[in-house]
């Protein structure tokens, strides 16, 4: 279909997390505008935190996002520490690496099977599925089930977890309880690895050269120093110092940029540049998949996902098999002014927090920066290139159906909802 002019207006992008619209202009056969719009993100998160007690904040952040609430908890409590000042124990890291990797399996199980999945079906949706197809769907319970039990056990919950705080962990798991998780996490790397051929297989592509940011290093979603694959290489207190606030008028979220450029960052950022720091056992049984990185399209951020699924599993076989977990000492908190800032890797890439705290242990002011709002320039990008490549050969339809799919593949999170689609053709 050659297509000279063109308007394409999406309300409620389906399958993803939370609220989004997309408008797209297209005149004389050239796209002129797209604009990705985060429609709920102004929750003013920095101005409530200010005046929160140090001891509760992490609570608190939590509730930003039901999906993420775990990436918010620690990502804060780490922030907190460095500015305070504490080192914990290593049973403390080794607790929030399992309440990492348990977030990472189900999270990504979500996204995986139920938002995209779909799409490489060609299905509407999971409730379309027939035949073998189902047993991906149960798969899909029973990995989102191994994920979150070892979340439970670990920090409590698997949502708005009680357990995790400044300096420790308020209880220390049941090593008999943690033992009993192995046998499930390993009929779930069983079944995730049927999915992973799958995504392997598919032909879907939506390249297009980007620069990618990821924290590098030992593969924990916790530390290190934060790599691009541009060839910068920053500690983590810097990071902030390399980020470029954009205004998006339209949208309700800052966009940013990276030392000026564009940059997409998750799994497919996080497996470009650091796929040799995974668990030697997914290296081994995941190499054919782990040829494809580095790549440049987002659609294999899927892919990176599920390989991600079978490393978080890998490594928390390995750390419950060989720890023993203890009861330890509170460390005793001493409150100071002073400024920190946390960076972790949250499913859907970097997470960063900045906050200064005064002597009595309070928020004075704080920063917040999401990976979908670091995403949301680059997805525009792509959207853009995606239409123009495909306005001579796809229907209207065909085209809005590839933009959804690619939005889809960087798995958006903008809230904890998802809405069926409406879409206006001006």
């Amino acid at each position: 279909m050659e297509t000279k002019k063109l308007d394409i207006s999406i309300q409620n992008i389906s399958k993803i997390e939370g609220h989004a619209d997309l408008d797209v202009k297209v005149r004389k056969g050239k796209v002129q505008e797209v604009k990705f719009k985060l429609t709920e993100n102004k929750r003013f998160f920095t101005a409530a935190i200010k005046g929160c007690s140090v001891g509760t904040l992490s609570q608190s952040v939590s509730r930003i996002c039901g999906t993420c609430s775990i990436a918010h908890q620690i990502c804060s409590i780490n922030c907190i520490e460095n500015a305070l000042g504490i080192e914990v124990a290593p049973q403390t890291k080794l607790l929030k690496k399992l309440t990492m990797h348990g977030l990472m399996i189900r999270d990504h199980a979500l996204h995986i099977y139920l938002f995209s999945l779909p799409d490489v079906f060609n299905k509407d949706s999971v409730l379309d599925f027939q035949g073998d197809e189902v047993q991906y769907l149960k798969d899909s319970f029973e990995i989102k089930r191994a994920g979150n039990n070892l979340t439970k056990v670990v920090a409590g919950r698997a949502v708005h977890s009680p357990f995790p705080q400044v300096g420790g962990f308020a209880k220390i798991p049941n090593n008999d309880e943690l033992k009993a998780l192995i046998p499930e996490l390993k009929e779930a790397r069983k079944r995730i690895l049927r999915v992973i051929e799958v995504y392997f297989n598919s032909k879907v592509d939506y390249t297009r050269k980007t620069n990618f940011v990821a924290l590098c290093g030992e593969f924990n979603y916790l530390d290190g120093p934060l790599k691009s694959s541009a060839g910068l290489n920053v500690s983590e207190k810097k990071y902030f110092d390399f980020l470029e606030k954009t205004a998006i008028p339209y949208s309700q979220a800052t966009g940013y940029k990276f030392k000026g450029d564009t940059y997409l960052v998750g799994s497919l950022a996080r497996l470009n540049l650091n796929k040799e720091a995974l668990h030697k056992n997914t290296k081994k049984d995941c190499a054919k998949y782990l040829k494809v990185f580095p790549s440049f399209n987002v659609f294999h951020n899927n892919l990176a996902q599920a390989i991600e699924v079978v490393h978080s599993i890998d490594d928390s076989i390995d750390i419950i098999t060989n720890t023993v977990f203890k009861q330890e000492e509170p460390i005793k908190i001493e409150y100071k002014d002073c400024e920190g800032v946390g960076v972790i890797e949250a499913p859907r890439g970097i997470l960063f927090y900045k906050l200064k705290i005064d002597k009595e242990g309070n928020v004075k002011e704080g920063d917040i920066i999401t990976p979908t709002q670091q995403n949301q320039i680059n997805i525009e990008l792509d959207i853009k290139a995606l239409v123009q490549k495909s306005l001579n050969t796809l229907s209207k339809e065909q085209i809005q159906l590839e933009i959804e799919k690619l939005i889809r593949s960087y798995d958006p999170c903008i809230s904890c909802a998802t809405h069926f689609l409406k879409v206006n053709w001006l």
